[in-house]
């Protein structure tokens, strides 16, 4: 992953496209935190006890555009995302470290997602919905939901990439 355009949102434009264009600034920010750092780099944990690193932040938010935009929002069947490894517990959201693939590898599948979300979101307007825990949520919601999950992994991509190089900003 190299080079990601990272464009500011529009100041002033329609809801959708404010929505749209700030999840893609999230997505954008968090591929930027990862940009020129080896796998071995993306696999060190932030600081005892916490195991969180940039390829789990990665592998996480994969398993989150599945399930939002894929099994919510269409009701596809779709099994976890390659590499989603279930913990002790259960499902544990993508961040257990999975096996040997590359980075690169997951970053791609990643970018597949996104792409699958947005070719899902495309033709619907806000006020779809789709059910969710006995009742219904909309494309709105999981929107600005989504807009929620990549802000607050953005702030711990931040926190990671400064502990691997000190690399800090964008």
């Amino acid at each position: 992953m190299t080079n990601t355009e990272r464009p500011m949102p529009p100041l002033n434009t329609d809801e959708r496209t404010n929505l749209a264009a700030w999840l893609d600034f999230y997505r954008a920010t968090v591929a930027v935190k990862c940009e020129g750092l080896t796998d071995e780099q993306v696999r060190e944990a932030s600081v005892a006890p916490s195991t969180l690193t940039l390829r789990g932040l990665v592998q996480h938010l994969t398993e989150v555009e599945r399930n939002w935009f894929r099994r919510v929002l269409t009701g596809e069947d779709v099994p976890p995302a390659d590499g989603v490894q279930a913990g002790p517990d259960g499902h544990d959201g993508g961040f257990a470290l999975s096996g040997g693939e590359t980075f690169a590898a997951a970053c791609a599948r990643w970018q597949e997602e996104i792409a699958v979300s947005r070719a899902n979101c495309a033709a619907r307007p806000l006020e779809d919905t789709a059910p969710f825990m006995g009742g219904a949520v909309s494309l709105r919601w999981i929107y600005t939901h989504m807009i929620g999950e990549y802000a607050r992994h953005s702030g711990h991509a931040d926190l990671l990439r400064e502990r691997i190089d000190g690399s800090t900003g964008v």
